[in-house]
Protein backbone atom coordinates (compact mmCIF):
# COMPACT_ATOMS: atom_id res chain seq x y z
CA UNK A 1 0.00 0.00 0.00
CA UNK A 2 2.52 2.35 0.89
CA UNK A 3 5.97 3.40 -0.80
CA UNK A 4 9.01 0.72 0.43
CA UNK A 5 10.64 4.43 1.84
CA UNK A 6 7.53 4.73 3.31
CA UNK A 7 7.16 1.62 5.13
CA UNK A 8 10.99 2.06 5.89
CA UNK A 9 10.07 5.40 7.77
CA UNK A 10 7.33 4.05 9.62
CA UNK A 11 8.66 0.71 10.64
CA UNK A 12 12.24 2.81 11.75
CA UNK A 13 9.97 5.72 13.32
CA UNK A 14 7.70 3.21 15.55
CA UNK A 15 11.72 1.69 16.75
CA UNK A 16 12.84 5.27 17.49
CA UNK A 17 9.99 6.11 19.46
CA UNK A 18 9.85 3.20 21.43
CA UNK A 19 14.24 3.61 22.82
CA UNK A 20 13.00 7.63 22.93
CA UNK A 21 10.50 7.04 25.46
CA UNK A 22 13.54 5.65 27.53
CA UNK A 23 15.36 8.50 26.80
CA UNK A 24 17.91 6.90 24.49
CA UNK A 25 19.48 7.82 21.08
CA UNK A 26 19.01 5.29 18.38
CA UNK A 27 21.71 4.34 16.26
CA UNK A 28 20.99 3.88 12.20
CA UNK A 29 22.76 -0.16 13.10
CA UNK A 30 20.41 -0.32 16.06
CA UNK A 31 17.53 0.64 13.84
CA UNK A 32 18.70 -1.93 11.09
CA UNK A 33 19.24 -4.24 14.30
CA UNK A 34 15.90 -4.38 15.50
CA UNK A 35 13.96 -3.96 12.41
CA UNK A 36 15.49 -6.10 9.62
CA UNK A 37 15.69 -2.99 7.39
CA UNK A 38 18.50 -2.23 4.37
CA UNK A 39 20.96 0.05 6.10
CA UNK A 40 21.60 1.85 2.84
CA UNK A 41 17.84 2.77 2.05
CA UNK A 42 17.33 3.41 5.91
CA UNK A 43 20.03 5.82 6.51
CA UNK A 44 18.32 7.77 3.11
CA UNK A 45 14.74 7.31 4.35
CA UNK A 46 15.88 8.60 8.25
CA UNK A 47 18.29 11.81 6.46
CA UNK A 48 14.76 12.65 4.83
CA UNK A 49 12.65 12.68 7.97
CA UNK A 50 15.09 14.62 9.92
CA UNK A 51 15.29 17.15 7.57
CA UNK A 52 11.09 17.36 7.70
CA UNK A 53 11.72 17.41 11.44
CA UNK A 54 9.60 14.36 11.93
CA UNK A 55 12.96 12.97 13.70
CA UNK A 56 15.68 14.79 15.73
CA UNK A 57 19.30 13.70 15.34
CA UNK A 58 22.23 14.06 17.00
CA UNK A 59 25.55 14.05 14.52
CA UNK A 60 28.78 13.06 16.53
CA UNK A 61 30.19 9.33 17.66
CA UNK A 62 27.49 9.49 20.44
CA UNK A 63 24.62 10.28 18.36
CA UNK A 64 21.90 9.13 17.17
CA UNK A 65 17.94 9.69 16.47
CA UNK A 66 15.15 11.01 18.32
CA UNK A 67 12.06 11.54 18.91
CA UNK A 68 11.35 14.75 20.74
CA UNK A 69 9.36 13.67 24.34
CA UNK A 70 5.85 13.97 23.96
CA UNK A 71 5.36 13.85 20.35
CA UNK A 72 4.66 10.18 19.52
CA UNK A 73 1.68 11.16 20.97
CA UNK A 74 1.48 14.27 18.30
CA UNK A 75 3.51 12.56 15.43
CA UNK A 76 0.79 10.75 13.02
CA UNK A 77 1.16 7.89 10.44
CA UNK A 78 0.30 10.98 7.86
CA UNK A 79 2.87 12.67 8.94
CA UNK A 80 5.39 10.03 8.24
CA UNK A 81 4.13 9.17 5.18
CA UNK A 82 3.48 12.90 3.77
CA UNK A 83 7.37 13.79 4.98
CA UNK A 84 8.24 10.69 2.23
CA UNK A 85 5.56 10.47 -0.29
CA UNK A 86 4.26 13.54 -0.22
CA UNK A 87 0.40 13.70 -0.83
CA UNK A 88 0.28 11.22 -3.79
CA UNK A 89 -1.42 8.27 -1.96
CA UNK A 90 -4.54 10.17 -1.25
CA UNK A 91 -4.88 12.84 -4.22
CA UNK A 92 -3.47 10.43 -6.90
CA UNK A 93 -5.89 8.10 -9.03
CA UNK A 94 -5.23 4.99 -7.99
CA UNK A 95 -5.07 3.26 -11.46
CA UNK A 96 -2.33 5.79 -11.84
CA UNK A 97 -4.16 8.22 -14.83
CA UNK A 98 -3.13 11.79 -15.10
CA UNK A 99 -6.84 12.77 -15.29
CA UNK A 100 -9.14 11.41 -12.51
CA UNK A 101 -12.22 13.18 -10.95
CA UNK A 102 -15.80 13.14 -10.09
CA UNK A 103 -16.45 14.53 -13.47
CA UNK A 104 -14.08 12.33 -15.42
CA UNK A 105 -13.72 9.23 -13.40
CA UNK A 106 -11.27 6.18 -14.16
CA UNK A 107 -13.18 2.69 -13.77
CA UNK A 108 -12.20 2.36 -9.69
CA UNK A 109 -12.67 6.21 -9.15
CA UNK A 110 -15.95 6.05 -7.13
CA UNK A 111 -14.89 2.65 -4.59
CA UNK A 112 -11.75 4.05 -4.20
CA UNK A 113 -12.66 7.53 -2.78
CA UNK A 114 -14.69 5.77 -0.41
CA UNK A 115 -11.63 3.85 0.84
CA UNK A 116 -9.13 7.48 0.53
CA UNK A 117 -11.39 8.72 2.98
CA UNK A 118 -11.30 5.87 5.51
CA UNK A 119 -7.21 5.63 4.72
CA UNK A 120 -6.89 9.39 5.69
CA UNK A 121 -8.56 8.77 8.59
CA UNK A 122 -6.88 6.10 9.67
CA UNK A 123 -3.16 7.96 9.00
CA UNK A 124 -4.59 11.19 10.65
CA UNK A 125 -5.86 9.43 13.50
CA UNK A 126 -2.81 6.89 14.58
CA UNK A 127 -0.31 8.22 16.08
CA UNK A 128 2.92 7.02 16.41
CA UNK A 129 2.58 6.40 20.11
CA UNK A 130 -0.69 4.23 19.17
CA UNK A 131 1.93 2.10 17.38
CA UNK A 132 4.90 1.65 20.00
CA UNK A 133 2.70 0.14 22.35
CA UNK A 134 2.96 -3.67 22.68
CA UNK A 135 6.57 -3.64 20.69
CA UNK A 136 8.81 -3.60 23.62
CA UNK A 137 6.35 -6.47 25.51
CA UNK A 138 7.12 -8.60 22.04
CA UNK A 139 3.36 -8.67 21.77
CA UNK A 140 3.78 -6.95 18.11
CA UNK A 141 7.21 -6.99 15.95
CA UNK A 142 8.87 -5.25 13.60
CA UNK A 143 11.06 -7.84 12.36
CA UNK A 144 10.69 -11.67 11.48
Amino acid sequence: MFSSAAEYAIKACIWIATQSTKGKLVTIDEIVDNTQLQRAFTAKVLQTLASEKVIGSVKGRHGGFFIPENAPERISLFDIVQAIDGNKLLHECVLGLKICSDVKPCPAHFKYVEIKKRLTDFLLNTSLLDLTKGVDDKEFFLNF
